[in-house]
């Protein structure tokens, strides 16, 4: 069997302003030919179709675009949602997009529930992302400490595990899942928080009786484990200037035949602007000026200097495509950069650090009691609701 393992669409991303939906449907529309032209039997959709929870209508159509395309290829397709994904939004668009031979889970199933279907001769288990705000217990989470935190959440998670492929045979075993495997490299513009080691899970947690795992999350393409083999497909376009111009990314065609080892092929294409950023001297700067104006993609800047508000406005007019500018003094080099150990805060915490990350100021105490209040109450009522 020949499937197309994709992820990490974030239709609807806007970068500085920039909407980038269009490049995400022009990588679409070029997957639908990889299918035709590759003979894909399965295509399998890791998590994050969209990058956040309510997105433009153009985004959504994409989408949809997209899976009426596979109908007509008469390739079904297997989907989950990812931590940017409204759960409800997909859950409610299931049946819709079922008709389009799109089978699409916004909430986890146990196997007992629907979990597990067949596909193409072939078993596969279905896993969205899990918070550890639903997957543990709210209480535990503000008063347990972050290993207590991390142990619960792994154990947690090798027991749904193990609950989704009870009765896997000897036949093609696939996993669909959008989390964090330990080991496993960021490749920008992920959501850090859930990105954290007490998210991430050991590669011992997937069962040996799994053909393949399909993984979405991270936004680097790139093998996180042998036994079971277990690919992350990558995002399919640069999303964030933290990613490296030429880090592996886009989507994978994975060759399955039972009692075979399966083949991976990654997909050779580049979708999407590049993003690229310049570091500069200011001396050298009108030296890289027509680099600058020619380069094809979306640029950011970074130049050695105090700011420098009419440099700045000239960048940003005689420069089309930049949308970023940043100054770096020596001084501001001397003191290193600050290392933030992001899994051993709570979630005031990791507020306070987001509110400094964003303004370069501290977070009054009166905002930070303001979220610690807004986020125990709607912990409350989500525990009421569940």
């Amino acid at each position: 069997m020949r499937i197309l393992h994709t992820a990490d669409w974030h239709l609807g991303k806007v970068l500085k302003g920039r909407e980038r939906t269009p490049e995400i449907q022009q990588a679409l529309q070029e997957l639908l030919q990889l299918v035709r032209s590759e003979r894909i039997e399965l295509v399998l959709v890791a998590g994050d179709l969209f990058d956040r929870s309510v997105v433009s209508s153009e985004a959504e159509a994409a989408a949809f675009e997209f899976f009426v395309g596979l109908r007509e290829s008469g390739v079904p397709a297997l989907v989950i949602a990812g931590n940017h994904d409204s759960r409800e939004r997909l859950e409610a668009l299931a049946p819709l997009l079922s008709l389009t031979g799109a089978t699409v889970f916004g909430n986890l199933r146990f196997a007992e529930q629907g979990g597990v279907v067949e596909a193409r001769g072939a078993r596969v288990a279905l896993l969205p992302f899990l918070s550890e705000r639903r997957l543990v217990k709210a209480s535990d989470l503000l008063q347990g400490d972050s290993a207590e935190w991390k142990k619960t959440y792994g154990l947690g998670m090798s027991l749904i595990l193990r609950n989704l492929a009870q009765g896997f045979g000897g036949s093609l075993n696939l996993l669909v899942a959008h989390l964090t495997v330990e080991g496993g490299q960021l490749g920008g513009g992920e959501f850090a928080f859930h990105t954290t080691n007490s998210y991430a899970i050991p590669k011992s947690a997937f069962p040996l009786s799994l053909s393949y795992v399909a993984l979405g999350h991270l936004h680097r393409q790139q093998q996180v484990c042998e036994a079971p083999v277990a690919w992350y497909a990558g995002s399919l376009i640069q999303l964030d200037f933290g990613e490296g111009e030429h880090s592996p990314r886009g989507a994978l065609i994975v060759e399955l035949e039972p009692g075979v080892p399966p083949r991976v092929h990654p997909v050779e294409k580049r979708w999407g602007r590049p993003l690229k950023t310049f570091y500069l001297s200011r001396e050298l700067l009108d030296q890289h000026w027509k680099e600058l104006r020619t380069f094809p993609g979306y640029s950011k800047v970074v130049i050695e200097g105090k700011g420098n508000p009419a440099l700045r406005e000239r960048l940003f007019k005689e420069l089309p495509n930049l949308l970023e500018v940043e100054f770096h003094t020596p001084e501001a080099d001397t003191k290193g950069p600050v290392v933030v150990d992001t899994e051993n805060l709570d979630w005031v915490e990791a507020y306070a650090e987001y509110r400094r990350t964003i303004t370069t100021k501290e977070a009054s105490p009166e905002l930070l009691a303001a979220f610690k209040q807004t986020f125990e109450e709607v912990h409350t009522i989500s525990d009421q609701a569940h």
